[in-house]
């Protein structure tokens, strides 16, 4: 059924094993001076030994003040060569390739970062970090080229199989190519001719320094998704120059920073978003065409292959979640993967905020260099209570660590509190993981006894007992709120109340603007009041930038700065008299932990750890790594 995913490609000589790709994704992994950690190494390791025919690593400045983020990888220096040189020796280990990707942040940095004030082709701000860089001059930019030249001169000592050229994302090889942030009117500005010099004047002096037997890469955005930016026409303009240029590959993704939620996008864009921008640009190169963007299974890659949209199909954020994807396709082991739900929380949430990234599903990512391997030195027996991803997760991890697990759960179904989540459209991925902790529990033999409520009596003794038992929405104490049509969102979106046709929701957080975007769904009325002075304040960036458009596009009335104050058989009152007519009101104020057996248990002579919403109400990022983190520790 894959025919196509792990055919070999050989380009200038070099053969990658397969079509799969991890694409680059800055890690914040490396050390403060640019060179490798042993977490950087062995993170891409990982994908290499899971079978990813060709790994990018990401982002290696070229320049000090051209990178993006504090602990990035740097090539700017012979001194950072015999670290880096260590990764392609462990990625060739495991018959993969490897490039690493050289960029200059232009604009896309900030003076906190860099330490000094971000250059650009024009004095003009990025929308996404709103600091005025500084043009750069003729003889800077000639410096750039340089510099470029002689970081991928010492790539090419470091083993490297190739070079990626990142001209796409808003960074300085983008801006130069695009009058969305070239203003200039010398020989590097205005015309089409001259905005592409720069970026020419780079792949001729990269190729000038590495020779014809090094793969040079150019990572292009196809369109720049806004105003005034450049367009998939320009881009078909664009990319013959660079092969002539010198290029032997072309990887097609899309947008700047301004338009991060589109080209990082969540559950709400469809699954190979970009591989149609691709197909155009084969159309006009000769080279290989790599596309990316909402691919997390091998099927999807093989359609894309199969249809001639590309010639490779790099999976970034999926190999997060599963490193072992391509190995694990290739054996028929399609239960065993765990799939990226583009939720975004671990990887882009958090590296925006300069912190190191991780993943919502795969607690080890990150971590793959000092976690511990095969059995505990001592076993012991485990007993988890509650079926959410935490409960689950502790089980899993325990497991592997070859403690003899038993979990129970109380209700005839897992997933908890997550399972609820993915009933609003464009939630229906989160299922995936759920299917895949349930078969993890089958295969590495742990004890689930459903319809169970474990109690201090009926759990047995054990030598570690890890409550997860999650927790539960609750009715807020607002006059009328024991009304029979009013209702918790959760009850909404199981399916056991329909509710009317106006429908009030009290609580404008993630639970109320999703039970909101269900409702419209099904033809529902809405207004969302919520007693704060933002809709959906918790949400990540990009799902909260899709799920708001939806709303607004189903003419959702969102009030802030509401406090409700009574609730009638008809309609909800507020503190500032307005009334809002109401059929059914939906209750999203929030959960509470469910931890009361904690005691119970304790006084029975059990030792007790609590994780999850058990503890608090978090994400299930949070939860998934403490229970993780838990389970490997016992």
């Amino acid at each position: 059924m894959l025919k196509y995913v792990f055919e070999p490609l050989t380009v200038k000589g070099i053969t990658i094993p397969n079509r799969l790709v991890v694409a680059p994704m800055v890690t914040n992994y490396c050390n403060g001076d640019g060179t490798a950690s042993e977490r950087f190494i062995r993170y891409h390791e990982t994908k290499a030994e899971g079978g990813f025919g060709l790994i990018i690593a990401e982002d290696y400045a070229i320049d000090p003040v051209g990178k993006g983020f504090i602990n990035l990888a740097g090539i700017w220096n012979d001194g950072q060569i015999e670290s880096h040189s260590e990764l392609p020796k462990r990625v060739h280990r495991h018959g993969a390739k490897i490039f690493a990707q050289f960029y200059h942040c232009g604009r896309q940095t900030s003076s906190p970062v860099i330490g000094t004030v971000p250059v650009a082709p024009s004095p003009i701000p990025d929308p996404f970090n709103i600091e005025v860089p500084r043009e750069l001059s003729i003889d800077e930019i000639k410096v750039i080229v340089e510099q470029f030249g002689d970081a991928a001169l010492r790539l090419k000592k470091c083993g490297f199989d190739g070079v990626q050229l990142h001209g796409a994302h808003g960074y300085l090889l983008s801006e130069f190519m695009s009058p969305y942030a070239n203003k200039r009117v010398d020989e590097y500005g205005g015309s089409f001719a001259n905005r592409m010099r720069f970026p020419i004047e780079v792949v001729k002096k990269v190729r000038e320094k590495v020779g014809d037997s090094f793969i040079i890469d150019y990572r292009l955005s196809g369109d720049e998704l806004v105003p005034g930016g450049r367009t998939i026409e320009d881009t078909l303009a664009i990319a013959p120059l660079l092969v002539e240029a010198g290029i032997d590959m072309i990887h097609i993704t899309a947008g700047v920073y301004a338009s991060v939620d589109t080209y990082i996008p969540p559950q709400y864009v469809r699954h190979g978003t970009f591989a149609d921008m691709a197909m155009k640009v084969k159309k006009v190169v000769g080279v290989p065409v790599v596309t990316v963007c909402r691919v997390n299974d091998a099927h999807i890659a093989e359609g894309i292959l199969a249809a001639g949209q590309a010639d490779l199909v790099a999976m970034g954020r999926a190999s997060l979640a599963d490193p072992f994807l391509p190995k694990k396709s290739k054996e028929g082991r399609f239960n065993e993967i765990r799939q990226c739900i583009a939720c975004n929380a671990g990887c882009t949430e958090y590296l925006f905020l300069n912190n190191s990234i991780t993943c919502s599903l795969n607690p080890s990512v990150g971590l793959e260099y000092k976690q511990p391997k095969g059995n505990a030195e001592k076993t012991k027996s485990v007993t988890v209570i509650g079926g959410g991803p935490a409960g689950m997760q502790a089980a899993i991890s325990a497991a592997e660590r070859g403690h003899s697990v038993t979990l129970y759960e109380k209700t005839g179904v897992m997933g908890g509190q997550f399972r609820v989540a993915s009933f609003p459209p464009n939630k229906g991925e989160l299922t995936s993981f759920l299917v895949w902790q349930q078969n993890q529990l089958k295969k590495l033999g742990v004890t689930v006894k459903m319809n169970t409520e474990a109690t201090a009596d009926n759990i047995g003794k054990s030598d570690v007992v890890i409550l997860a038992s999650g927790g539960k929405g609750v009715m807020p104490d607002i006059p009328g709120a024991d009304l029979p049509h009013v209702v918790l969102a959760e009850t909404v979106l199981e399916g056991k109340v329909l509710p009317g046709k106006k429908v009030v929701i009290i609580g404008g957080g993630q639970v109320g603007t999703e039970t909101a975007n269900y409702l419209v769904a099904i033809e529902r009325k809405v207004t969302i009041l919520e007693m704060g002075g933002e809709i959906a304040p918790k949400e990540g960036r990009s799902p909260k930038h899709f799920l708001l458009k939806a709303l607004k596009e189903a003419e959702v009335e969102m009030l802030t700065d509401t406090r409700v104050t009574r609730i009638t058989a008809s309609h909800v009152e507020a503190k500032d008299g307005r009334t809002f007519a109401a059929d059914t009101v939906v209750i999203a104020t929030g959960i509470v932990s469910e931890n009361g057996l904690k005691e119970k248990l304790e006084a029975a002579g059990h030792k007790v750890h609590v994780i999850g919403d058990a503890v608090a109400p978090r994400q299930v990022i949070e939860a998934n790594r403490e229970a993780h983190e838990l389970a490997i520790s016992l």
